[in-house]
């Protein structure tokens, strides 16, 4: 008598397996698509907030400001400023020069200079240059008492803490009186210290003489002391020919050592957007991505509703979270430096964004069988690797604290050990200065190369390719005999574009056929060339067709709402697969015992 199927109603659901395979790569089909209209968009927009013109506006004006020398001295310029003096005729020479500009090479007066200085006769000077110094109170460190005849006075490095606010010279205007902070402008993280705002003001004026007058009478009346900890130096330009703003900070630093470093920000932005055609089709693009990503958003939410808790379970929605997270404006500020400084980090962040963005991509690899294989590797040996970067990083830090108290007090590389950590990762890379710790000590450097590049390049290195390697030729060998994941967005995609052909009658049904036997002769010549045997080939070629003919069978994507019969003929195949089912999972077993052998093996 005739069995009831249980792939039907009557104890199992209603939609086969086959049907849910074909609805799981349709729906994943439309992901796909509507993600990379997504991706489209959101490059378009992060590519059009950026100008080529930006680098030459940046360079053009670092090389006004900071390499032209100071008159009478060819070796001095801003990059090299090492004490006051230096300073002050920086001030009245490259950094006057260069902001006021009033007349074409033939001196011929093509604006009026009354308005504003045009640099290069192209960049607007907008407002007028400001300058600001910070200090600290005199007594804010302790003098060793044996040592307070030859020094009295002692001033530490910059903190909130010991920030000076009293008035001081003068006392009169803003350039020697406090002026307290703004909340809403950002700090400056310099070399030796993070700087917060207000100190001592002044702005320069647009007459070159006047302005040239005042630096002399600051000079003369010592506006710089021993308390002074930075001072910075800021306007802002525009140039109308490529609509860009150059926001430009040059920072002098008095570290508690003596001497002056010297740091610069150029900031080239564009803060006037929908002035050309190009921009009205930014506008659009963002109209778009806003629909797009309320839809991202909608769907997400439906999931958390969904799944509850198990959602989080997968590493692609925490992915998901994340842009969602990242996809929100920053708030911008009035002043200039502000401004860019927000404007800055927003690029940075969508450029962040954009970086995920494509690493989502991987979620859609299974349409690709190399792809496939490269997640499958990474997914088997992410716990191998995971012990291989804690021991890796245990190494590593060892060295860089070595490096940083042998090296340290001479060495750039090596002067704090962040720089001491980073330099390690560029040894690996070949970049380093073996003559520079070699000259620091003659014993412990070259001691400490050579262990460092023999454990870390030669020893770890090879052990994490070797991990790789080893886990690659797993995956692959379980692909060569037909061990791959079932779900294959790649297979619909072309059975969609074969179906398209033959109804335009562009190729012919027998194509298929030819084409399924030469891909099945590609997979046995593969499993031959990785060492299986003849019955292997055989055994997994009968399971193959066995698999297919009964897919065909009893998972089509029609749904039936009746009971179908099955035959003996249907119930002997049936028990056939079984039985070669059985003889995979024995196969498998005897393979998980060898691998067990080979670590015991190992272990002792």
């Amino acid at each position: 008598m005739p069995v009831a199927s249980r792939w039907h109603r009557g104890g199992a659901p209603k939609h086969n397996l086959h049907f849910r395979n074909e609805v799981e790569s349709r729906t994943t089909l439309q992901e796909l698509l509507l993600y990379s209209l997504f991706l489209i968009i959101l490059c378009i927009l992060s590519f059009g907030m950026v100008n080529p013109h930006m680098y030459y506006l940046n360079k053009v004006m670092s090389s006004l400001f900071l390499d032209t020398s100071v008159p009478g001295d060819e070796r001095t310029n801003f990059k090299s400023i090492c004490s006051v003096p230096d300073f002050w005729k920086f001030m009245e020479g490259p950094l006057l020069e260069g902001l006021y500009w009033d007349s074409w090479y033939s001196n011929s007066q093509l604006y009026n200079s009354k308005n504003s200085s045009r640099i290069y006769s192209e960049n607007i000077l907008l407002g007028v240059p400001r300058v600001r110094q910070l200090k600290v109170r005199n007594n804010t460190c302790k003098v060793y008492s044996s040592l307070q005849f030859l020094m009295s006075d002692c001033y530490a490095k910059y903190t909130s803490e010991n920030e000076d606010i009293s008035d001081f010279g003068l006392k009169v205007h803003t350039e020697w009186k406090y002026s307290t902070p703004n909340s809403n402008s950002p700090w400056h993280w310099g070399f030796v210290g993070v700087y917060g705002n207000g100190g001592y003001i002044f702005t320069l004026s647009k007459s070159k003489s006047e302005t040239k007058n005042k630096f002399i009478k600051l000079q003369q009346n010592n506006w710089i002391t021993r308390g002074t900890r930075v001072i910075f130096i800021d306007f802002t330009l525009y140039n109308a020919n490529v609509n860009l703003f150059c926001i430009i900070r040059l920072v002098a630093e008095f570290p508690a050592t003596g001497g002056i470093l010297t740091s610069w920000q150029f900031y080239s932005v564009k803060l006037l957007i929908y002035v050309s055609y190009y921009d009205y089709f930014i506008a659009f693009c963002e109209i778009t991505f806003l629909i797009l990503f309320t839809l991202f958003l909608i769907q997400e939410g439906n999931k958390m509703k969904e799944f509850k808790f198990a959602y989080f379970k997968r590493i692609w929605n925490w992915l998901e979270l994340l842009l969602l997270v990242l996809l929100k404006r920053t708030e911008e500020y009035s002043d200039f430096y502000s401004l860019a400084h927000w404007r800055i980090f927003y690029n940075n962040m969508l450029a962040i964004i954009i970086f995920f963005a494509w690493i989502k991509i991987f979620k859609f690899i299974n349409f690709n069988n190399t792809m496939s294989q490269l997640s499958s590797t990474l997914s088997c040996c992410i716990k191998d690797i995971v012990g291989f970067a804690i021991m890796f990083f245990i190494i590593l830090l060892a060295y860089a604290q070595l490096g940083f108290l042998v090296f340290g007090s001479q060495v750039d590389d090596f002067s704090t050990f962040q720089n001491s950590i980073f330099a390690q990762f560029r040894i690996i890379l070949g970049d380093f200065n073996f003559a520079a710790i070699q000259q620091e000590n003659r014993i412990l450097g070259p001691i400490y190369f050579i262990t460092f590049i023999f454990f870390i390049v030669f020893v770890l290195l090879n052990m994490f390719l070797a991990i790789i390697n080893y886990t690659y030729s797993e995956v692959q060998d379980d692909y060569s005999l037909g061990r791959r994941p079932s779900f294959k967005l790649g297979e619909m995609i072309k059975k969609s574009y074969n179906n398209v052909l033959k109804k335009l009658k562009l190729k012919k049904p027998q194509e298929d056929e030819d084409n399924k036997s030469r891909k099945n002769k590609d997979l046995a010549e593969q499993a031959r060339r990785k060492g299986f045997d003849e019955n292997e080939i055989q055994s997994a070629e009968q399971m193959k067709k066995w698999k297919e003919r009964l897919e065909k069978k009893y998972y089509s994507t029609e749904i039936q709402d009746d009971y179908q019969p099955v035959t003996q003929q249907e119930f002997r195949d049936l028990f056939l697969y079984a039985v070669e089912l059985e003889k995979e999972l024995h196969y498998i077993n005897l393979k998980l015992n060898r691998v067990m052998r080979k670590v015991s093996a190992l272990s002792y």
